[in-house]
């Protein structure tokens, strides 16, 4: 049976997680090998809100043309999930250089917030 893959030939498929952060920031890093390059696909962020909700700016570093930003709002309320923020990148996008990590962050959601996750996903190649 042949199997269809969505990657590049010779490509090797990246997923990190940041875990899940209590009014922490919270980072997911695809970490290419020596002597290749990271692409990111995509990543979401997800989550709920905090004693005061508020919006933060979610960053994806190490590109190639510099960090992207997004905006992302913890909702009002500990127990009240956020909205995700899930973004799509085709083509994928490159690393600004042979083995550069590129790292999605976003940060605290102040105080009362208890869950925060960033998952993002690639290849290196």
């Amino acid at each position: 049976m042949a199997y269809n893959s969505d990657y590049p030939a010779a490509a090797v498929p990246l997923i990190a997680g940041s875990g899940n952060k209590a009014n922490a920031s919270a980072a997911a890093t695809l970490t290419p090998t020596a002597l290749t390059t990271a692409f990111i696909t995509g990543f979401e962020v997800s989550g709920s809100g905090a004693t005061a909700g508020l919006p933060v700016t979610v960053t994806v570093a190490g590109l190639l043309g510099g960090t992207q930003s997004y905006t992302y709002t913890f909702a009002v309320g500990a127990l009240v999930p956020n909205q995700a923020l899930a973004v799509t990148y085709f083509p994928a996008l490159p690393a600004s250089a042979v083995n550069t990590a590129i790292v999605v962050t976003c940060p605290a959601s102040g105080a009362g917030g208890t869950n925060n996750t960033v998952v993002a996903h690639g290849y290196y190649a």
